[in-house]
């Protein structure tokens, strides 16, 4: 018998990509690119859009 996965709602906002990495422009000595860390303000970086603490609790 097939295993059906949770369906999980995809934020709307950040379409599941709830942290991304932008580039500053500017470089450190080792010539490696200084990146910010921005993450979804909706979802809270989960990517889904219900809170973490329900989703813990769903499970499989």
């Amino acid at each position: 018998m097939p295993q059906h996965a949770q369906n999980t709602r995809v934020c709307r906002d950040c379409d599941g990509f709830a942290t991304v990495a932008i580039t500053t422009g500017t470089r450190h000595a080792d010539g490696t690119r200084a990146t910010l860390r921005v993450t979804c303000p909706t979802c809270q970086g989960t990517g889904h859009t219900a809170p973490a603490s329900v989703l813990a609790k769903v499970g499989r």
